[in-house]
């Protein structure tokens, strides 16, 4: 999942085992590291070969090994047609008549329904850009930018200014942030390469960070979100305990990396100040370093060289390396806010098996719809839309929103929206709780 790319060797055992008939039972036994097997719309594929070629990155097709991925596949790929043929060297069989279409706890009602919905919003054009909307958000980008960098040439270096500029390249930074966002979904061109090489020039050239490693990590998190050792972003390397799973468990085994019941006290000083400053940018530099991928750090290196050249003759270079740094800090307090708002109060558990809107439903919630509110979260604060539609333009979110609504009341799944204030605060108070739960467990299990 997450796009066309060049195929390797499915192996001999797919092509000799071409028509085979198969039982649930079967496919999910081969869901190991070395052999792993999927369903879509009914037929089998043996694609453990080819997930280490996979152009999303192994870890996603490889999280849906043993399942049935017809609802992901269908909503990461933007061209199903196109697709469909490097699936066909990977075709092993299809699913015994006998056999369901749904596997585990899926809701056979509620895949049905949400497939009608999906093509409802097809028929409608929801999943048509608006080249304007596009052009417009990257013009306000570069025009803070270059706001930024002309009002030290022309007035100096004061340190009013220089905190001005600071503000202007962080909102800057934060919003190609979201355009990066869109373009790594897929969701502006039709044709998925112009997304691509647009992606690199966004978050490559104006970032400084690199779109493959975006790619990678946050396509694991669609795929399976908030849950353990799939999703990346609820992985805390120890440092704080999410959810009301994980802190019992670490609190029974007496795991004490970190006093979680302060988490939400420290999560001030190491979580929204430090992510991207400091994690991000050394995973991102390790990670196309140890990939060996040139073209990304490339992009990446022309975003310093850039920088350099236009603040180092006004700031020196210690100066610059300190701007960028504030820069750094300010965006990683916007992005986690805005990231952490929709996920971290919602349900964090290990795997359940659930249909695609169930699961969705249960790992997101909305932020209220206003002018700013979209600006500011990057159309993110339709987050239950987004993660259920990753490739539909952002713009028109609030169209389908009501659809996924009715259809969420109609099978009784909880929709949750919230105002700003509130889901800030949801993050400090989920935190809170998560640690109460490890303390008590840690106490007294």
């Amino acid at each position: 999942m997450g796009g066309g790319g060049q195929l390797t060797e499915p192996g001999e055992s797919g092509s000799r085992r071409a028509g085979g008939v198969y039982t649930w039972e079967e496919v999910q036994s081969h869901c190991n590291r070395n052999d792993q097997w999927l369903v879509i719309d009914r037929k089998v594929y043996d694609i453990t070969h080819w997930a280490k070629g996979h152009p999303g990155g192994h870890r996603v097709i490889s999280h849906y090994a043993g399942e049935d991925a017809t609802e992901a596949f269908t909503a990461f790929h933007p061209n199903l047609k196109f697709v469909q043929k490097f699936l066909k060297p990977l075709l092993i069989g299809e699913l015994a008549a006998t056999e369901p279409s749904q596997d585990r706890n899926k809701n056979a009602a509620i895949i049905q329904d949400f497939y009608t919905l999906r093509a409802q919003a097809e028929s409608e054009g929801l999943f048509k850009a608006q080249p304007l909307f596009f052009c417009l958000h990257l013009g306000h980008i570069l025009l803070l930018e270059a706001l930024a960098w002309l009002i030290i040439w022309l007035w100096g270096t004061s340190w009013t200014l220089t905190f001005l500029c600071s503000i202007m390249l962080a909102t800057a930074q934060s919003q190609a942030g979201w355009l990066q966002h869109d373009f790594g979904h897929l969701s502006v061109f039709k044709k998925s390469s112009w997304n691509h090489m647009l992606h690199k020039f966004v978050i490559g050239h104006l970032k400084g960070a690199s779109a493959n490693w975006w790619n990678h990590r946050h396509f694991q998190h669609h795929a399976k979100p908030n849950i353990f050792s799939k999703d990346p972003d609820v992985n805390m390397l120890h440092i704080f305990v999410v959810g009301a799973t994980q802190p019992v468990e670490y609190g029974i085994k007496k795991i004490k990396y970190m006093p979680y019941h302060h988490q939400h006290q420290y999560f001030l000083l190491v979580g929204p100040p430090l992510l991207i400053p400091v994690y991000f940018h050394i995973q991102i530099i390790r990670t196309m370093i140890s990939r060996r991928d040139w073209v990304d750090l490339a992009w990446s290196m022309s975003y310093y060289l850039r920088y350099l050249c236009c603040y180092v003759p006004l700031y020196g270079l210690f100066g610059s390396l300190a701007l960028i740094s504030f820069v750094r800090f300010l965006e990683s307090h916007w992005f986690v806010w805005v990231t952490q708002m929709n996920h971290l109060p919602m349900d964090i558990d290990h795997e359940k098996h659930h249909d695609w809107l169930t699961m969705q439903l249960q790992a997101t919630c909305n932020i209220e719809k206003s002018s700013f509110n979209d600006w500011f979260s990057g159309h993110l604060n339709f987050q239950i839309e987004h993660h259920l539609f990753p490739t539909m333009p952002r713009h028109n979110y609030h169209l389908v929103a009501p659809l996924v609504h009715a259809l969420c009341e109609k099978h009784g799944i909880p929709y949750q929206v919230k105002t700003m204030w509130q889901g800030l605060v949801d993050v400090i108070r989920s935190l809170k709780n998560s640690g109460d739960l490890w303390l008590d467990a840690y106490l007294h299990k």
